[in-house]
């Protein structure tokens, strides 16, 4: 198997998408529970609160941050690897990532630096609508991500010039089925993670009987009420995308006929595929089962208002991040799996979209991503577990202590 460029190159490109994922789902997730704690803060001008804001913003912050240098490696790894996308529909697949770059990314990250830098610099609701302004276009970012991604999956929106696609209807492109059904899944999906990741910190530090402000005794409720919330509209946008299973996508025969997509789908080996997405299709599934039982016991659990009382009901909550990650990432590989042997379906197959590597290079290459991916997200983890276990007082938005006043100078004549 590693000796075949398109296996490693598929699998570099499986490892460092659910890698990177990691960090969207959670910044997608935890956004509107700042934003809405946040707006209450401000509007009651309750500074405990304000507290939990910089607290939760911290983690926010690290995950972002790292996020960023993911995402630039995932762009280089699509550069490197498969030139044959880039170069067939280099301006379709790449026309909605350079606007989710230049129009989204960069206002949402100019103004999370406003939020950032200006705490106690600007009235407190300008301070609150900067941090608006982040969530909207995080969404909006994952939007157009997702857009790119609905070329592939239901091509639509172009012709076929010279074997080069050639944008034609950017409204096909941008309200592409795919793209929106699988928008609502990832949001909703994000909000389990969300919610799963404030709940679990509540958990230790209530475990603990460490709740400043009753920070953490808010926190696991709010979680609570995001997992209940996320749950259904999570299971029913997923099931809705079996919608186009199926289907020919709208651009079908403009680069193959039928009986050619046909001979090139009973060629392909799909062995390897097929099982990855069945296993994912496994672990989505069970994910889902475990998520809705433990959101039901966690409400139960609050409405019998044991939520920060029952330690020993509390310590299983600080792993419950793991599920709703482990549906993510594998609802993804099965949804991703269930287009092979195609990159773009009926246009440009996995083999023709890749760059021609020898051995070796796929090899480096791959041995290179991994490596790179591995220390990111354990990095990220790491830093993500040691500010959760700090507290409010030892975050990355935690309130300089106040230094002690120094006496003033005595003036001799």
């Amino acid at each position: 198997m590693f000796d075949d460029p398109l296996v490693l190159a598929r699998l570099q490109f499986a490892l460092t998408a659910a890698t990177h994922y990691m960090f969207v789902a959670f910044t997608l997730g935890l956004a509107p529970y700042i934003l809405v704690t946040q707006f209450i803060a401000t509007l009651r001008r309750d500074a405990a609160r304000m507290r939990a804001v910089r607290f939760w913003g911290g983690l926010y912050l690290v995950n972002y941050a790292m996020g960023i240098l993911s995402g630039l490696v995932m762009e280089l790894q699509l550069g490197l690897n498969w030139s044959g996308l880039n170069e067939m529909f280099g301006y379709v697949f790449g026309a909605p990532l350079a606007v989710e770059t230049m129009a989204a990314f960069f206002i949402e990250s100019t103004f999370l630096g406003l939020w950032i830098f200006g705490w106690d610099r600007m009235g407190r609701w300008a301070h609150w609508a900067c941090f608006l302004v982040v969530t909207g276009t995080a969404y909006l970012s994952a939007y157009w991500v997702l857009v790119a991604n609905g070329v592939l999956k239901w091509p639509d929106g172009f012709r076929i010039e010279g074997g080069e696609a050639v944008l034609e209807d950017p409204m096909a492109l941008v309200a592409n089925p795919s793209a929106v059904m699988a928008f609502w899944h990832v949001a909703s999906g994000a909000l389990l993670v969300g919610g799963a990741v404030v709940a679990a910190v509540s958990a230790y530090h209530l475990a603990r009987r460490n709740d400043p402000d009753r920070m953490f005794h808010r926190g696991i409720r709010g979680g609570t009420v995001m997992l209940v919330l996320g749950v259904m509209p999570t299971v029913i946008t997923g099931g809705t995308q079996f919608s186009l299973f199926g289907k020919e996508p709208p651009t079908a025969g403009l680069t193959y006929t039928a009986d050619e997509i046909a001979a090139i789908e009973k060629a392909a080996d799909s062995s390897v595929a097929g099982a990855f997405g069945a296993t994912g299709d496994i672990v989505m599934m069970s994910s889902w089962l475990l998520i809705s039982i433990a959101a039901g016991l966690l409400a139960l659990v609050w409405l019998l208002r044991g939520l920060s009382k029952w330690r020993w009901f509390l310590h299983p909550v600080v792993f419950l991040p793991v599920l709703p990650y482990a549906a993510s990432i594998g609802g993804w590989i099965f949804r991703e799996t269930e287009r092979q042997p195609w990159v773009v379906r009926g246009h440009l197959t996995t083999a023709d979209a890749m760059t021609d590597l020898s051995p070796a290079m796929a090899l480096a290459s791959f041995s290179f991503f991994t490596v790179a991916f591995a220390v990111l997200g354990g990095a990220t983890l790491w830093l993500l577990v040691r500010f959760a276990r700090r507290g409010p007082e030892g975050g990355p938005l935690a309130p300089a202590a106040a230094e002690e006043a120094e006496p003033a100078p005595v003036r001799t004549f």
